[in-house]
């Protein structure tokens, strides 16, 4: 696993965690490498500038320029997609309708609380959909790999960043490890590295512990 693309790696593994009939909206970055990995899952994925039922990414081949999602990115869409503006796009996640939301994140807490849109010092365009996925999802599962740049943590005691809301994410799919966030605070469910877990939890600064019987990579 460590010869492959760390981005690729979360989001396939987010893929495995999605189910046939589910509205999924992705946001920016590493969540709209998710589908690339459906295969044959009947989930429809949704984003905030308007679209339901949309597919992978762009090629080439197919590229239409009017074509896009939240990220500017282009897209493709299923024979069965729905367009509609930005407004009832947010009722669709303000509503709860939208079943999974996967973000993007720069911190998640051990209580399972995100920030994902500012960095401190830097100029600020606006938090977008995050607060109201973070509110309006049912579920919601944050992609990440575990380290910044420098060799810090993003899983932190608390943030220093600025709050995305104060709902507990489900689940942090990061290139070392799948948490889960619980009442007494993260569990790793899955190791996706050939590491212990007393190791991960020293290069994290703090006790890690299995939620249940421990999954390692060997």
């Amino acid at each position: 696993m460590l010869s492959q693309d760390k981005r690729h790696v979360i989001a396939k593994r987010i893929a495995e965690e999605l189910m046939d009939g589910q509205i999924v909206n992705l946001g920016i970055g590493i969540p709209t490498l998710v589908s690339e990995y459906l295969e044959d899952k009947e989930v429809f994925l949704q984003t905030e500038n308007g679209l339901l039922g949309m597919g992978p990414l762009a090629t080439e081949e197919n590229l239409d320029i009017d074509l896009i999602n939240a990220g500017k990115e282009p897209v493709t869409y299923l024979k069965s997609a729905s367009f509609f503006n930005s407004a009832d796009s947010f009722g669709l996640i303000r509503g709860g309708h939208v079943d999974v939301a996967v973000l993007g994140i720069l911190q998640v807490d051990i209580n399972g609380e995100i920030a994902n849109w500012a960095v401190p010092n830097q100029p600020i365009l606006g938090v977008g959909g995050a607060m109201d996925l973070v509110t309006g999802a049912q579920k919601v599962i944050v992609a990440a790999t575990l380290f910044a740049k420098d060799g810090t943590s993003k899983l932190v005691n608390k943030l220093t960043y600025k709050t995305s809301g104060i709902r507990r994410v489900e689940l942090f799919v990061s290139d070392y490890a799948v948490f889960k966030f619980t009442e007494e605070g993260p569990r790793v469910v899955e190791m996706l590295e050939p590491i212990s877990i007393e190791e991960l939890s020293e290069k994290v600064g703090f006790q890690l512990e299995y939620l249940n019987s421990p999954v390692e990579v060997n």
